[in-house]
């Protein structure tokens, strides 16, 4: 089956528990195929901890929360060396070894949901960026690899102001986009209240692929073509964004790595095997909004990202070899 078939069917899974949430699913979903991770920036209750574990299980991957508060250490997330104690034969006490058996924490799952994590420490918030930029865990000097794929779903309240620590704007350049669920409609927490009368419905979720399947989709999504002209209609947009006016922090490179990375899973969702300027216009708010600074009188970040799109010149053709036409 094709990449778009797939995610269809991984969509309309994740459906029968996040209702009328479509385009923040698939967006989720971009992430994971572009190998990147998501910020969720909402208020509680609308469904970021389901989200995430109705993902799981639809990938049949191993899913873990990490609950993110002020006396959370590094340790509590990446795990930690303790002494090998091995039991006797003879059924007596374990007896103690001189060697170290590293025990892996939460961080060690397909699909890891990070709760509040502006809520963390700014050095517990360090031990995120490995693992994100990454897909590795280094303690004690050895090297562990994380389960493929690694997806990091991180959520942020942002009505709190008490008792966080703001994210460094090198963590937030790690994660390829943000985006928010918000409130459902009327209609759609009427059915959303209905089928939560009996039972839970993440209760009767079952896989529709397995995590090496989607490892295989998201080496088919590297395969989309990117044309010369897509490539710089993207690195316009993220160079204008450093010099925008009242822009404080722009883009960085990784941004555009990360725009047209999300533009070709989008482009293989939308069952095309090259990206086009929609696929990138599309994108460029939530790839590019959540790592700008921008002065208060400019607006917010969102709206200099839409400026840009009102002012960058859209190329109008693409070049399309013809084994991608």
């Amino acid at each position: 089956m094709t990449v778009a078939a797939e995610v269809e069917r991984i969509v309309s899974n994740i459906e029968r528990v996040i209702i009328g949430k479509r385009d923040p699913i698939e967006l989720v979903l971009i992430a994971l195929l572009s190998g990147g991770h998501v910020l969720l920036q909402d208020v509680p209750g609308v469904g970021k901890t389901m989200l995430a574990r109705a993902l799981a299980r639809s990938i049949g991957g191993e899913a873990s929360r990490i609950q993110c508060t002020p006396d959370l250490l590094p340790a509590d997330i990446t795990g930690s060396s303790v002494i090998d104690q091995r039991p006797q034969e003879s059924g007596g006490p374990p007896v103690r070894s001189l060697e170290l058996r590293f025990v892996p924490g939460p961080i060690f799952a397909n699909v890891v949901l990070v709760d509040e994590l502006n809520r963390a420490t700014p050095r517990t918030q360090a031990a995120f960026l490995e693992p994100l930029d990454e897909g590795q865990v280094t303690v004690d000097g050895h090297t562990h690899p994380l389960p493929q794929p690694f997806f990091l779903l991180a959520t942020l309240n942002p009505t709190e102001h008490h008792g966080i620590y703001p994210l460094p704007e090198g963590e937030l350049d790690r994660f390829v986009l943000s985006t928010t669920l918000g409130y459902p409609g009327f209609e759609d927490e009427l059915q959303m209240l209905a089928s939560h009368v009996a039972r839970h419905p993440i209760e009767d979720l079952t896989p529709v692929l397995t995590p090496e399947e989607v490892g295989a989709l998201g080496r088919e999504v590297r395969m989309v073509h990117v044309s010369e002209a897509a490539r710089r209609y993207a690195l316009r947009l993220v160079v204008g964004s450093r010099t925008a006016p009242g822009v404080i922090l722009g883009c960085s490179p990784r941004a555009g790595i990360a725009l047209l990375r999300a533009a070709q899973a989008r482009a293989a969702i939308e069952g095309r095997s090259f990206i086009l300027p929609d696929d990138v216009k599309a994108l460029a708010t939530s790839v590019m909004a959540h790592r700008m600074i921008v002065r208060g009188d400019a607006g917010s970040p969102a709206g200099v990202v839409q400026t840009l799109l009102e002012t960058v010149e859209v190329p109008l053709q693409v070049e399309v070899p013809r084994a991608h036409a």
